[in-house]
C-alpha cells in the first residue's frame, strides 16, 4: 500500500469487486492507499449461485502488498445488504469516503422473449443496488455535514454504452445502465451540498459478462504490460475520480476502455419549433420529420453518430 498514493487514508466500498472490473478497481484503490471493503456475492454472471471465494481472493491479494481490506459477501440489491456494507466500512475503518457501485448481472434476451424475472433481476442488481448503497452512504454524509464535519466524498457508478447509446438484446441491462447514468446526474445535484461528488464510467473490457468463457480471475498486469481489453485498465480512472483531486468534477459519465477516456455528452435539447397555440395533429406531419432531419443522428453502440 502506498502512503503517498492519491487515495491515501481514504475509505472505500466497492460492490461487485470479486471479479472483472470491480476487482481491478478495488486493487487499484488499495494500491493508491485506500482502505477497501470488497463486496461480492460470488454469483455467476447470470446471478445464480454464490461463493465467498472471489471477494476473499481479492482481499488476500490486497493484503499481500500491504493494503488494508475486508470481505463483504452481502447482497447489496437488498436494503439490508446495502446498509450492512456501509456500516461495515464505518465500523471497521472509522468512516466512509468512496462508494464504487459496480455490482451487476446479465440476462440478455430480445424484448419479445424476455421474462418478468429476467427483467426484474437485472434492474434490481444493477439499478436498485446503486440506489440502495448510495442511499445509506448519503445518509451518513448528510449527518456528518449537519454535525459540522467536513466531507470530501465520492460516488462512482458503473453505467454502460448499452445504456447510454443502446444495444440490441439488452433491454433490461440497457435500461438499468441508462437509469444509473441519470441517477448519477441527479445524485450530483442533490449531494453537492454535503461535499459529495457523483460520477459514472461506461466501461468496456473483457470480462465474464462481455466474453463468455473468460476465466473468472485474470491476473494483475506485469510491470510494463498492456492489454487493451483487460479490466484492470479501469482501475486508475476510478482511483482518480475517488481522490481529493477530483472534487471539482461531478455529474459526468465517462466512456473508458483500454487507454481511452472520454466524456459522454448526454441528452441535450436539439432543434425545436414553438407556436403560441395548441398543435393541430395534422401540422406535425411536416414539423416532426423536419426536426428529426435537422437533429444529430442517433448514436451507435460506440457513441458515434450512426445512420440517420
Amino acid at each position: 500500500m502506498s502512503n503517498d498514493g492519491i487515495c491515501a487514508g481514504r475509505i472505500a466500498v466497492v460492490t461487485g469487486a470479486g471479479r472483472g472490473i470491480g476487482r481491478g478497481e478495488a486493487i487499484e484503490l488499495a494500491r493508491q492507499g485506500a482502505k477497501v471493503i470488497v463486496n461480492d456475492l460470488g454469483a455467476e454472471s447470470d446471478g445464480s449461485s454464490a461463493s465467498t471465494t472471489p471477494a476473499t481472493e481479492v482481499v488476500d491479494e490486497i493484503r499481500s502488498f500491504g493494503g488494508l481490506a475486508e470481505v463483504n459477501t452481502g447482497d447489496v440489491s437488498t436494503w439490508a445488504g446495502a446498509q450492512s456494507l456501509v456500516e461495515q466500512a464505518i465500523d471497521t475503518f472509522g468512516g466512509l469516503d468512496i462508494v464504487v457501485n459496480n455490482a451487476g448481472i446479465l440476462r440478455d434476451r430480445m424484448i419479445v422473449n424476455m421474462t418478468e424475472d429476467e427483467w426484474d433481476d437485472v434492474i434490481r442488481v444493477h439499478l436498485k443496488s446503486t440506489f440502495a448503497t448510495t442511499h445509506f452512504a448519503a445518509g451518513y454524509w448528510r449527518n456528518r455535514s449537519k454535525a459540522g464535519e467536513q466531507n470530501d466524498a465520492r460516488i462512482i457508478n458503473t453505467s454502460s454504452a448499452s445504456g447510454i447509446y443502446g444495444n440490441t438484446g439488452q433491454a433490461n441491462y440497457g435500461a438499468a445502465k441508462a437509469g444509473i447514468a441519470s441517477f448519477t446526474i441527479i445524485a450530483s445535484k442533490e449531494l453537492g451540498r454535503y461535499d459529495v461528488t457523483a460520477n459514472a464510467i461506461a466501461p468496456a473490457a473483457r470480462t465474464r459478462m462481455t466474453t463468455p468463457g473468460t476465466r473468472e480471475r485474470m491476473g494483475t498486469f506485469a510491470e510494463g504490460e498492456f492489454d487493451p481489453h483487460h479490466p484492470d485498465n479501469l482501475g486508475p480512472i476510478v482511483a482518480w475520480l475517488a481522490s481529493p483531486a477530483s472534487r471539482a468534477i461531478t455529474g459526468r459519465v465517462f466512456n473508458a476502455h483500454g487507454g481511452h477516456i472520454g466524456v459522454s455528452e448526454g441528452w441535450r435539447a436539439g432543434p425545436s419549433v414553438d407556436i403560441d397555440a395548441r398543435w393541430d395533429a395534422r401540422e406535425l406531419g411536416e414539423i416532426i420529420p423536419r426536426l428529426v432531419e435537422e437533429a444529430l443522428p442517433v448514436s451507435d453502440i460506440s457513441g458515434k453518430p450512426g445512420t440517420p
